[in-house]
């Protein structure tokens, strides 16, 4: 299990060999076992099999390649309509919009998801995360017909590898871990190192060779706002009011 975990890389080109309905709820079975906050099990997935939908799908998200040729086109959502129906049916308030709740929802969607990935990569499917679902998730939400208190995280396509990546050098342990106190002191030089390594493997890897650090792709990132319509799309759908 640890050397499934450690060998883990986003796949982006399936073969056409399909995922039976059988493999695919026990894939599904599997996830719902993740942890889940005071068992509200705040999630759910949108399976995308008509065509027309998927086309859009991949148009919206922009991620033409992946939704239109993996086995499995899923979106994964965080859901608190459920929670909702389960609170009227006792005739009490819902008070669902909190951010804790928010937080909640998301926490669960994100475990429920990787233990997915997991299960499949255990029977030898590829996976990716999409998050472009998050480029337009008004327009995503009204193809879904997703209500008020669910919401559209991220995709995930689902398939036979058509070709394998080299897994990623990740961040060394001690730039993660932290005893007893917070220490940032270190990352001046944990950084540093990392970068040498991240240029190294993006020279060398089989495909997509490129002169880049691991920093210098993150300044790029996080520089300036990402998605910034994202708060007014969360409290349309009824989240963060109070």
């Amino acid at each position: 299990m640890i050397d499934l975990l450690k060998s883990h890389a986003s796949v982006r080109k399936y073969t056409d060999e399909p995922i039976s309905d059988e493999v695919f709820y026990e894939l599904l079975e599997a996830a719902q076992h993740a942890a889940s906050s005071h068992f509200v099990q705040a999630y759910s997935v949108v399976r995308v099999k008509d065509e027309e939908k998927r086309l859009k799908l991949a148009e919206l998200s922009k991620n033409k390649q992946q939704f239109e040729s993996a086995a499995l086109p899923l979106v994964f959502c965080a859901d608190l309509k459920r929670l909702e129906k389960a609170v009227t049916l006792h005739g009490k308030n819902f008070e669902g919009g909190t951010a804790e709740n928010l937080l909640v929802a998301v926490i669960d969607t994100a475990l429920f998801a990787q233990n997915f990935v997991v299960a499949a990569e255990s029977k030898g499917y590829g996976i990716c995360y999409i998050g472009g679902v998050r480029n337009n998730p008004q327009a995503i939400s009204e193809l879904l017909n997703l209500p008020d208190y669910v919401i559209p995280l991220f995709g995930l396509t689902v398939g036979v590898p058509a070709e394998s990546n080299e897994v990623k050098p990740r961040l060394p342990v001690e730039a993660i871990l932290h005893e007893d106190s917070y220490n940032e002191e270190k990352y001046s030089r944990l950084l540093p190192e990392y970068d040498e390594r991240m240029h190294e493997y993006y020279a060398n890897r089989s495909t997509n060779q490129k002169d880049a650090a691991w920093t210098g792709g993150m300044a790029a990132f996080l520089s300036e706002p990402r998605r910034a319509y994202m708060l007014e799309f969360l409290q349309s759908k009824g989240f963060l009011k109070k």
